[in-house]
Formats: structure tokens, C-alpha cells, sequence
């Protein structure tokens, strides 16, 4: 069956990239809530050991999908919050296998420092083409994403395997895919002018923190 279910999310991730590449809006919102419900099927039967916090993690990740189908700015917060929560339980399921006394306390800074400055960099071109309402929750939203990233940095410090190096590469690509996003949505005079860049980075990025879990 695992196989089943990554066929699906293939499938239905390169329908959804032709549909964004084209902007056709109808065909991406169809194809939209099988990429995230076919990784957790992959991942469900694919984990020698289901973790509830990787499942809770997949599962708001879809609704956040969902949600941001709908246009307007209020289904735009509850998908960003959806979001935001389905990245502390991606931190909780980095945190089964990390001990932070194999972490170096200069780690730690550094990475703080970096995120927060990426994210504060970020946000400074965005400024002028966000509601007002919406950038500091965004800038928060982006800073627990940054935070996600860290997590599974830690993991790699503590134990540096081929799972451990997906799961980080796929919280970077996750990221990029969030900022390209923002500035897709809000910024009419970014060159990104399509999802395409934003749904390739989170796709898959969330195939290589799944397989990196798994």
C-alpha cells in the first residue's frame, strides 16, 4: 500500500505543479488535497513505528492546504495558523531523537541568529505590500518555521545519517517554499509570479521530512 500512496502523491504533485505552472486555479485546487493526504497514507504504512506527533504534523499540513484554497484574507490566517501549529509538531517528532547535551550551546545561537535575521531581512521587502494586521502574525509564523528548521538541524548534530540530512533539507526547502509564498501572494512586483517554485519547495520538501522520519 505505501507504494499506492506515493504513487498518488506523485501523481497528483505533478498534475498540481502543470496546473500551477499554467495558473489554472480549478485544476490546482482539485489536485491540491491528495498531495498531502497520499504522504500520510505513504507514511502510515511506510514508518516501522507511527509516531502521532509526525501524523498530527501531515494532518494540519493538509488542512492548511485546504484552507488556503479559499480566497480571502481570514481563510489565509486560519491556513497560517494551521501551519504554524503543524510545525511544533514536526519540532516534537525531531525531538524523540535529539539530546541536546550532544548540541553545542554556539549551535544553538548561531542558528537563532541566522533565522532571525533571514526572516527579519525578509520581512523588511515585504513591509510595504502586507496588511498591516497580518505582519507581525506572519513574521511570527515564519520565525516557528525558522525554529522547525532548527530542530531538525539539532537532530542531524546529534546523529548525521541520510535520514537525518533529508528531514533537514526538506525543512529548508519548506522555508523557501513559505517566504516564496508571501511574497507570490502579496508582492505584485516580485518576479514569482506563479505557485509553481512555492508548491515544488513544499512538496518536496514534506516527501523528504517524511522520509527522513520514516
Amino acid at each position: 500500500m505505501k507504494y499506492v500512496f506515493l504513487a498518488i502523491f506523485l501523481i497528483s504533485t505533478t498534475i498540481h505543479l502543470y496546473a500551477s505552472k499554467k495558473q489554472n486555479k480549478m485544476l490546482r485546487g482539485i489536485t491540491k488535497p491528495f498531495i498531502l493526504l497520499s504522504l500520510l497514507g505513504f507514511y502510515v504504512f511506510a514508518a516501522s513505528a507511527v509516531k502521532w506527533t509526525v501524523v498530527t504534523a501531515l494532518l494540519l499540513s493538509w488542512l492548511g492546504d485546504v484552507l488556503l484554497i479559499i480566497p480571502g484574507v481570514k481563510w489565509f490566517t486560519i491556513g497560517g495558523i494551521s501551519f504554524m501549529i503543524s510545525h511544533v509538531f514536526f519540532i516534537l517528532s525531531y525531538n524523540y531523537d535529539i539530546n541536546f547535551a550532544n548540541v553545542p550551546l554556539a549551535a544553538i545561537i548561531i542558528l537563532a541568529l541566522v533565522f532571525i535575521s533571514i526572516v527579519t531581512f525578509l520581512f523588511s521587502k515585504l513591509k510595504p505590500h502586507l496588511p498591516k494586521a497580518l505582519f507581525y502574525p506572519m513574521y511570527l509564523y515564519l520565525l516557528v518555521n525558522g525554529a522547525m528548521n532548527c530542530f531538525a538541524v539539532f537532530r542531524m548534530i546529534n546523529t548525521c545519517s541520510l535520514s537525518t540530512v533529508l528531514t533537514c533539507i526538506g525543512a529548508v526547502l519548506f522555508f523557501i517554499s513559505d517566504s516564496s509564498l508571501f511574497f507570490v501572494r502579496f508582492n505584485k512586483e516580485s518576479r514569482q509570479k506563479t505557485h509553481f517554485l512555492v508548491m515544488l519547495t513544499y512538496s518536496l520538501g514534506e516527501l523528504l521530512i517524511v522520509l527522513g522520519l520514516i
